[in-house]
């Protein structure tokens, strides 16, 4: 076993709580501080660590654990309220972003095929980012904060399921049954998952009355987790759907507080760090010229331009004041490990150049920047309207 994995793990611990506590004193997100430990210590500046197979399986954990976090901390009744504006917004946002992507791309000389998955790349959201930067903010159980949840939610179904039909078409394998089985595998996937959330919320609530705490809870609920995580993947969708999911099993037991203390424990203390750092690493500039840097900045300012209207303007259109849909849209700017899958599936299968790949980890790198100094500043504003109104009212 190679020792040397201890020691990069004690740097990005020491570093990422040395640079998130420096981002407080600045008074910005420390999600934000994390990241650029990882920069820090990676490849563009020290050169101290390297990504690795390694951290990139103790990355995944911690965006699966944050998500199962965040599934068990969702408002259950304001989700089941919001579905209808949750989707209407998604399919906006995806569309907008799609449409954008695919025409910085063809623009820039890109065949259509190409420009087409390219706009896929860029249409999926973070949520372990938008997760950490509502958690910080402590707005995961506001209205906005549910609602960007489930947008993030529905935002991976789509693109997931446009990825698997899309592949097939580009390749010669689409058909009708393969349309027809894309979509069984979801309404199966989440046909089980209802079922089993119902049943483990179930059985929690009664083994919480009879036995109250213990360990038993958390460790099976943890078990819970990684099998929907499995079950995701095996059938072809995104692992954070799972994770999620299944957090949303637990989130309205009465043992919710107990499995959300230690499962933030495991997450916050050990995997959540390595997962944010690892973002941070995979940067690398080395190969830009100055037509690569010029595409870049556009696709940037596409993915951060169009996210921001298509689901801000979704979520006016659901009745959001605009104080909300700035919230929303804000929110749904951050990029990460989805769009890493997709752009790693579809360059495999020589759909986009590798050379875009680096373009992706830049456009994510910008927007994990952007989206908590984003939403810092909507909830920071909210705030002070309600601390003038409260002076007014005295």
């Amino acid at each position: 076993m190679d020792t040397y994995i201890f020691l990069v793990i004690a740097l990005i611990l020491m570093y990422t709580k040395g640079m998130s506590l420096f981002m407080r004193r600045l008074h910005l997100p420390q999600v934000v501080g994390a990241v650029l430990a990882g920069i820090l210590l990676g490849p563009p500046v020290f050169g101290v660590i390297a990504p690795s197979e390694t951290l990139e399986l103790l990355a995944e954990f911690g965006v699966i654990l944050l998500l199962f976090s965040a599934g068990m901390e969702t408002d259950f009744n304001q989700l089941r309220k919001n579905l209808k504006s949750s989707f209407i917004i998604s399919f906006l946002g995806v569309a907008v972003t799609l449409g954008a992507g695919f025409g910085v791309a063809y623009w820039f000389g890109k065949s259509p095929v190409e420009s087409f998955f390219i706009g896929v790349v860029i249409a999926s959201v973070s949520t372990g980012i938008i997760v950490e930067a509502l958690h910080e903010l402590g707005k995961l159980k506001s209205k906005t904060g549910t609602i960007l949840l489930s947008v993030s939610l529905f935002d991976d179904i789509i693109v997931i399921g446009i990825l698997a039909v899309a592949m097939g078409g580009a390749q010669g394998e689409f058909s009708l049954y393969s349309l027809g089985m894309t979509l069984a595998k979801m309404v199966g996937f989440f046909g089980f998952a209802i079922l089993g959330g119902l049943f483990m919320n179930k059985l929690y609530n009664s083994i919480y009355e009879k036995f109250g705490r213990t360990k038993r809870l958390s460790v099976f609920a943890v078990a819970y987790c990684f099998l929907m995580v499995y079950l995701a993947e095996w059938l072809g969708l995104a692992n954070i759907i799972g994770a999620y999911i299944a957090g949303i099993a637990f989130c309205n037991t009465k043992c919710v507080e107990y499995l959300e203390t230690k499962t933030n424990v495991l997450s916050y203390m050990l995997f959540t760090p390595i997962f944010l750092a690892n973002i941070g690493l995979k940067a690398s500039f080395d190969s830009m010229d100055t037509n690569a840097i010029l595409f870049t900045v556009f696709f940037v300012l596409a993915a951060v331009v169009s996210k921001f209207l298509g689901c801000g303007l979704g979520a006016k259109i659901c009745g959001f004041t605009s104080r909300e849909s700035f919230q929303v849209g804000a929110g749904m700017i951050a990029r990460g490990e989805v769009s890493f899958v997709v752009a790693s599936k579809v360059t495999a299968v020589g759909l986009i150049s590798p050379d875009i790949f680096l373009s992706v980890i830049i456009v994510s790198l910008s927007t994990i920047l952007i989206t908590p100094m984003l939403l810092q500043l909507a909830y920071k504003e909210k705030r002070k309207e309600k601390s003038t109104q409260k002076q007014q009212s005295t």
